[in-house]
């Protein structure tokens, strides 16, 4: 602990101005003294916001499976699912530090910032909350004008998809996470704001839990007219052939889409949007 407090002082000797004041998605104000230089990111899609914000290059550390965009798959890694290395996020020096609040837990993050480090924690439940981030992102980091020209471009590019598919004859999807178990999300998950984009209908909204369990007697009962699962190119999952009293499944009905576009969070979540949208007009038709 006496190495870490001796990385955290040196961490906060960095000059520069641009004092300013933010409050997080968890209700908590963050106060910077000087524009941050270096920032690290324990989420991958927390990367993405952070170069569509126009601050990629004061990025210094990143979690796991952050692959996208190419330069900061190529940073260290401070994060892996949900833990923190408290160490190499300080050798790192960064003056401000971007969390998950789903996915990174609260006992960490408060360990952060009782090291003097500034914690932006964040959550993204509508399509609305992305160009949000993006420009809270760049209010902080001094980017405000790119982050604001970016958030604006996302803004219009989530107006086209509801102005082009939301008034479709509503469809009732199940979105699969996770096939054993399987597992999917209720209606406060960003994935059923883009399927209500799309004209869509979670068939399991009304579940309790963010991402509940879901029993075969309990799919069967909400009789989804599209599948949407969570796997890479066009293969159909083998689990699902045979379940023909799912007539998503009997007409042929169960789309894959990419898992890091259809449950990522940052900006190329609206790639995820748009083959969602894409998949269910073909169920229409």
């Amino acid at each position: 602990m006496i190495r870490i407090a001796a990385l955290v002082l040196a961490a906060v000797a960095t000059p520069g101005a641009h004092a300013v004041d933010a409050r997080d998605d968890r209700g908590a104000t963050i106060s910077l003294e000087r524009t941050p230089e270096r920032i690290v990111t324990l989420a991958p899609h927390l990367a993405e916001v952070v170069f569509a914000a126009g601050a990629g290059a004061k990025l210094v550390g990143v979690s796991t499976f952050t692959r996208h965009p190419a330069e900061a798959a190529k940073l260290p890694v401070v994060a892996s699912y949900g833990r923190v290395d408290l160490e190499r996020v300080i050798a790192l020096r960064p003056q401000l530090v971007l969390a998950w609040r789903s996915g990174n837990p609260p006992l960490q993050i408060a360990q952060l910032e009782r090291l003097g480090l500034p914690v932006l924690v964040t959550e993204t439940r509508t399509l609305a909350d992305i160009p949000r981030i993006v420009r809270l992102v760049g209010v902080l980091a001094g980017t405000d004008r790119v982050a604001e020209a970016r958030a604006q471009g996302l803004e219009r590019d989530i107006a086209r998809l509801r102005e082009r598919y939301a008034g479709g004859r509503s469809v009732p999807v199940f979105l699969e996470v996770w096939h054993a178990p399987m597992l999917t999300v209720n209606g406060a998950h960003l994935a059923s704001d883009a399927l209500r984009a799309c004209g869509g209908r979670n068939v399991f909204a009304a579940a309790r839990t963010l991402t509940p369990l879901v029993s075969r007697e309990q799919l069967l009962a909400a009789r989804p007219e599209v599948i949407i699962t969570a796997a890479f190119g066009d293969e159909v999952p083998d689990t699902w052939r045979g379940l023909t009293p799912i007539a998503a499944v009997r007409q042929h009905r169960v789309y894959p889409i990419d898992p890091d576009l259809l449950y990522g969070q940052g900006p190329r979540f609206l790639d995820g949007v748009r083959a969602l949208c894409e998949r269910l007009e073909r169920a229409r038709g």
